[in-house]
């Protein structure tokens, strides 16, 4: 049981990731503008997020190859296959850069929410030298478990502040559960599934190194990814206490309010605890996904965990971030193109994961998805392209002043788009392995 419950933890490096700033302000603003009608966006944004956590981990657990090492092999050899490395690489490591200053700021607002008027700046530095200090001394292996304890409390805060308020059983269970757009959360809810499934993600549980059997890291990463998933419904559930526009000032009056001064603490707790958190998995993220597309088998020691190439990754994007956190600025431009970038990548990386479960060089056939995880993973990739291709067109938009088409014509694009990729799949037969 200890040793199940130490490898949950190693896990929760994934909660971490995808609990942050950006999945408080979604889940909170969902509750708040849609009540527990889309409960059932984050449950399914959850499960896809295990698939493709499980695969990128498997390939890892039974080839001993991560994943950037698998797209090395399989595609590395021609010019195209080195251009999609090198966009993956950009589009991931500008998404952690730009992303990093709004995790940053995120643990800020939790922790002025009850300091008061202690200086921006100052709160800035405390959490960048604390960070860096975590990032310099730990080893992949123990920030992921400190990680882990981190996302333990502020899950227990916002499950403590969810159950606080009361919610309804009976309307949770009526309306949370049956999958229902309603007017005006198109957007709402494609950005709770973006905040949960990110590309960089895919590529840190990848670069985790475990001494874990294929069991039991299935198991141990679906409990940590379930326990992320309910901390995000906690979140949702937590929101619906105020009505109207969302912010953390707001929210955190209202549970003063309802709560007494418990509310408004274990909101800032929660918020600090998953800035905190996303701010070391956005640098290491960074780290790995450049050590994994990027190294040579041949010499593995230049790119330690305690070399130089692997620090200046996670400083780069820890730097950036604090300079961003430091003016008190969100990064927009950058944020603009790591988003398009993001909205190509991510559909990609699903495809490229489809194609590796079902390939006979990276995994024996004992260990090769089956015709229910392929039928699985193909939802997950056409909500991919779908997502990408909203958030890419989105982007693309805030540029050139060009109007989105509605969500009826991207999701027939999307399933088009979808269709080209699936047809020569199923000709080659790889859904009957």
């Amino acid at each position: 049981m200890k040793q199940r419950i130490i490898n949950i933890l190693f896990w929760s490096v994934i909660s971490a990731a995808f609990i942050g700033p950006g999945t408080v302000t979604t889940a909170a603003s969902a509750g708040a503008g849609f009540g527990y009608a889309l409960i059932w966006a984050l449950i399914f944004s959850t499960v896809a997020c295990y698939i493709l956590q499980e695969a990128s981990a498997r390939i890892t657990a039974v080839s001993g190859l991560n994943l950037g090492q698998a797209m090395k092999q399989e595609y590395g050899s021609s010019r195209a296959g080195n251009w999609l490395i090198w966009l993956a690489l950009i589009a991931i490591l500008s998404g952690c850069a730009a992303f990093e200053a709004g995790n940053i700021l995120g643990a800020v607002a939790g922790l002025t929410l009850v300091t008061g008027s202690v200086p921006v700046p100052l709160i800035v530095a405390v959490i960048g030298i604390t960070a860096g200090i975590l990032l310099w001394n730990g080893t992949v292996r123990q920030i992921a478990k400190l990680l882990g304890v981190i996302v333990a409390i502020m899950g227990i805060c916002f499950v403590i502040t969810a159950v606080m308020i009361t919610p309804s059983l009976s309307e949770i269970f009526a309306n949370g559960f049956i999958p229902t757009i309603p007017d005006g959360s198109e957007i709402l809810v494609l950005g709770l599934i973006g905040t949960t499934v990110v590309p960089y993600n895919i590529f840190l549980g990848s670069g985790l190194k475990h001494a874990q059997s294929p069991a039991e890291m299935k198991l141990s990463l679906g409990i940590a990814i379930g326990l992320g998933g309910l901390i995000s419904v906690a979140i949702l559930l937590t929101g619906t206490a105020i009505s109207g526009d969302f912010s953390f000032e707001k929210l955190a009056s209202t549970l003063s309010q309802q709560l007494g001064g418990y509310g408004s603490l274990l909101l800032a707790t929660g918020l600090f605890g998953a800035g905190l958190s996303s701010t070391l998995t956005a640098a290491l993220a960074a780290s790995i996904t450049a050590k994994s597309l990027l190294s040579d088998t041949k010499t593995p020691s230049s790119w330690s965990e305690r070399g130089i190439k692997f620090r200046s990754v996670w400083m780069g994007v820890l730097g950036i971030g604090l300079l961003f956190g430091v003016m008190e600025l969100r990064p927009i431009p950058v944020i603009i193109l790591a988003q398009a970038l993001n909205g190509i990548i991510l559909p990609v990386i699903a495809v490229i994961l489809f194609l590796l479960m079902n390939n006979g060089r990276i995994l024996p056939k004992a260990h090769q998805n089956r015709t229910v995880q392929n039928l699985l993973t193909g939802i997950v990739v056409w909500l991919s392209i779908l997502l990408g291709l909203t958030n890419l067109l989105l982007a693309l938009s805030g540029v050139f002043e060009f109007t989105v088409p509605g969500q009826t014509t991207l999701t027939l694009i999307s399933g088009i788009l979808f269709l080209a990729v699936i047809v020569p799949l199923v000709r080659r037969r790889v859904w009957l392995n």
